[in-house]
């Protein structure tokens, strides 16, 4: 008990004594990202209102832990509309993609950062009888707070990679501590034994699956996907969608575009950086390569046919999907460990992506198993493989199909998230 003092200790100092950087990181952001200069507040723990009780905390960082998190929010709205729902983001993406999906069905703020004069102050307004934080955040001081106010705290839809495992068994006699008192609910059996070789307890350590297969995408939004991809093609041109693309991957997806263009005439690639302050570059980039070019912030629909279709908004990914006849999902060309590749799947589109995809190994295990992912070991591929389904319908065909029904045999994680949150739950009075 001590140590763990000790430790904690430590870690405020050090926290406290980065908090200039950690604003200045804000402010630097917020130049970038307007998003990002406002509520500032939030971040310091004033939350803007302040709750009577009854209340469920769910804690998503940003657009991807949110959309993953939508069916469990859903699903609590349905079972428990006597108590409150308040979700809190990190990011403005988050927040946006937050409003965009339930509006005011939730309240919502900005998550406090992890300061030791914020977090009590965020959860004196805030009063939750349950905390839930999706994938692995781990926050000492949350963690304390939580511990030290009877709050049962939740990790939902939790996972640990087998890098990030080496790194925190350098820290596991801090983290033991902290996961002493939370409750893992892990994506599979493989990160439920790395959470408990780390000290969270065996018997509150739990497998759930992933939450992100429980993906539901509103028919309406599948209708306007398609009425926007049979804007782009005409009815008879192909289009393909680079998604979530990062620095350095445009440059490949616009060579492999050239080359389809030669094979395919009037194939249109629809490319959506992920960081907006990205936008202005790839729009630039587009236009070195010589493409005619729409932007979505010019309108939905191009005016004339055009040969790159710029996604530069934001929580529009799922449309853009249903707009493609396939799909290369970014951050997999470099470095970044790649994207959800379960919204394409859920459309049935076949999948191309690049070689890192360490943020998504079992899903990307199950899809190549399975035969509805095609999985480059280098850029150079993309020309050719691209090709391949661009000249093969039947292929695409088959390889959404076999996508979609991945998906759907792994359904379920919600439900089972939920089952556990209702045993810590004060029971309805």
């Amino acid at each position: 008990m001590n140590t763990d003092r000790i430790l904690h200790g430590t870690y405020n100092t050090l926290i406290s004594g980065l908090s200039p950087l950690i604003f200045g990181r804000l402010l630097l952001k917020g130049l970038q990202s307007p998003g990002y200069k406002h509520r500032w507040s939030e971040r310091l723990g004033h939350a803007p209102f302040r709750s009577e009780g009854r209340t469920i905390w769910v804690h998503a960082v940003s657009v991807g832990e949110v959309q993953a998190a939508i069916p469990l929010l859903k699903q609590l709205r349905q079972r428990h509309p006597e108590r409150e729902i308040l979700v809190t983001t990190t990011t403005p993406t988050g927040s946006q993609q937050l409003r965009d999906q339930l509006g005011d069905s939730v309240r919502h703020c900005y998550a406090p950062y992890d300061f030791p004069f914020a977090v009590p102050r965020f959860l004196d307004a805030a009063r939750p009888d349950l905390a839930v934080i999706m994938e692995t955040e781990i926050w000492p001081n949350i963690f304390r707070e939580c511990s030290r106010r009877d709050i049962p705290l939740f990790l939902a839809n939790a996972r640990i990679s087998p890098s990030s495992f080496r790194r925190y068994r350098a820290i596991r006699g801090f983290l033991s501590g902290l996961l002493r008192e939370v409750t893992v609910l892990a994506q599979s059996r493989d990160d439920a034994d790395r959470f408990t070789a780390l000290g969270a307890p065996p018997e509150r350590t739990h497998v759930c699956g992933n939450i992100k297969f429980d993906i539901q995408l509103p028919r309406e939004l599948v209708d306007r996907g398609s009425q926007l991809g049979d804007r782009l093609s005409g009815g008879e041109r192909l289009v393909w969608i680079g998604a979530s693309t990062h620095q350095g991957e445009e440059e490949h997806l616009l060579r492999a575009h050239a080359a389809l263009a030669q094979r395919c005439p009037g194939a249109v690639l629809l490319l959506v950086p992920r960081h907006p302050e990205r936008f202005e570059h790839v729009a630039g980039l587009c236009r070195r390569h010589g493409f005619s070019l729409h932007r979505r912030s010019q309108g939905l629909f191009p005016d004339q046919p055009c040969s790159v279709y710029l996604g530069d908004s934001m929580g529009e990914l799922p449309l853009y999907y249903a707009a493609s006849d396939i799909a290369f999902v970014g951050g997999s060309l470099v470095q970044t460990g790649g994207h959800n590749l379960l919204e394409p799947a859920a459309l049935c589109r076949p999948i191309l992506t690049g070689p890192h995809v360490f943020n998504f190994t079992r899903i990307s295990e199950l899809l190549l198993q399975r035969r509805g992912l095609l999985q480059l070991s280098d850029p150079g591929q993309l020309d050719e493989s691209l090709c391949r389904l661009a000249l093969d319908p039947e292929l695409r065909a088959d390889m959404g199909s076999r996508a979609s029904e991945v998906v759907q045999e792994n359904q379920g994680a919600a439900q089972a998230i939920l089952a556990q949150l209702e045993t810590a739950l004060p029971p309805r009075s």
